[in-house]
């Protein structure tokens, strides 16, 4: 049985300089083959909103579409470290309000720790979570729930007060006690400065080869997803393609009726 993957066990990779991998799951079967490969950790994103519910950004992502699809990870897990990204408004207005959704995550979900976004401002939420006994993923640089303040998908640190900014942040979240730090779309120097600058783990998704371990929408790895394809995503397969192929196959062999044969009969 591989060993389970825990906060502490994530710090020593760090300083063993082990890389940690991280990939999304919405759904039982997608959790169940990830963590039988052995993916460290297992984020249910709020991304769940544009590449399974189809809206155009995670606004839209409430707790209850989180609890559900993080409680049909969990079941899917046995090794792999769950956390459950928490969705727009369920820890921004206040530090009381942000506890008892993280709490849901755990004992509603069956996740291990929550994920949030942003810095110094919710430094307050983040530290009042941590003292509760939950394990807290921070996330900075590109943060899709602030998508419409940022004017967009955009690179995000390149400008000095922008990567002082980060810095700063990022110290501030490993203070409040986040066990790692997602690093979004920021330049790869800065991800690098701030990797060695903290003492916990940096997870980075379009923010190059020097972060501690790295993050994918495993719809995008799996080229599931066609919408729209970032720069910092590697498709490692098409799978729209074979499902397209496969679908069409099975329509034209039931019009013909080449399916069902014998072999899928019962007498």
């Amino acid at each position: 049985m591989k060993e389970k993957v825990t906060v502490t066990k994530l710090a020593e990779m760090k300083q063993k300089g082990d890389k940690i991998t991280m990939l999304t799951a919405y759904d039982y079967l997608t959790a169940k083959l990830l963590d039988e490969l052995g993916v460290n950790l297992i984020l249910v994103g709020d991304s769940l909103g544009m590449v399974v519910l189809g809206y155009d950004t995670t606004l839209a992502v409430t707790m209850d579409d989180m609890l559900h699809h993080t409680k049909a990870v969990s079941k899917g897990v046995k090794s792999s470290m769950v956390i459950g990204d928490m969705p727009f408004m369920s820890y921004q207005v206040n530090a009381d309000e942000a506890l008892r959704n993280a709490g849901r995550f755990l004992q509603e979900a069956g996740a291990h720790a929550v994920k949030l976004e942003g810095g110094e401002e919710v430094a307050d939420k983040v530290d009042k979570i941590v003292k509760a006994g939950i394990p807290v993923m921070g996330h900075l640089g590109l943060t899709p729930q602030s998508v419409h303040q940022m004017g967009g998908f955009k690179v995000q640190g390149k400008e000095d007060k922008q990567k002082k900014k980060l810095l700063k942040d990022a110290k501030i979240l490993e203070d409040a006690g986040v066990f790692s730090i997602v690093l979004e779309c920021i330049p790869k120097s800065l991800a690098a400065d701030i990797t060695r600058a903290v003492s916990i783990p940096t997870i980075g998704i379009g923010a190059g080869c020097e972060c501690d371990g790295q993050v994918l929408v495993t719809q995008d790895l799996l080229g599931m997803y066609d919408k729209f394809v970032p720069k910092f995503v590697k498709q490692y397969a098409k799978l729209s393609n074979d499902i397209k192929r496969a679908v069409s196959d099975y329509i034209s062999e039931v019009k013909k009726e080449k399916f069902p044969t014998k072999e899928h009969e019962f007498c």
